[in-house]
């Protein structure tokens, strides 16, 4: 079995967590999750995840069970601003990010500027 790096399993444990409504177990997300993993490395991760505030803990009177702090969206809009605040030049950064989207992603933010309401989902 190949080793995963903290982040991958991290992004593994938040998509489990996002993949549904209700908190879930570390227990439980091991099982969702699979592969062999250890409670201990879940519960780690689950830590590790609390500590950055991107998951909250004992929600919903479930001793235990964890659910994101955020969804996936706001976690990856977040990742996005603090990106463009690292560089020297945040309009360059953007205009190079906006060169490399897709003619769909180009039709959605062409909306948004505008003032179009999002109505499909798409990407969220």
């Amino acid at each position: 079995m190949e080793r995963r790096s903290a982040g991958e399993l991290e992004s593994e444990v938040l998509a489990t967590l996002w993949a549904t409504e209700q908190a879930l177990t570390p227990a439980e997300i091991q099982a969702e999750i699979g592969g062999g993993l250890a409670y201990n490395t879940v519960h780690t991760i689950l830590k590790r995840l609390y500590d950055k505030g991107l998951v909250l803990r004992d929600v919903d009177g479930r001793r235990g069970a964890y659910r994101p702090s955020k969804n996936a969206a706001e976690l990856t809009a977040e990742a996005m601003h603090e990106a463009l605040d690292r560089g020297p030049d945040p309009i360059a950064t953007l205009q190079q990010f906006v060169s490399g989207l897709s003619p769909e992603e180009e039709r959605a933010l062409r909306g948004f500027l505008d003032g179009s309401p999002h109505s499909d989902g798409a990407g969220a």
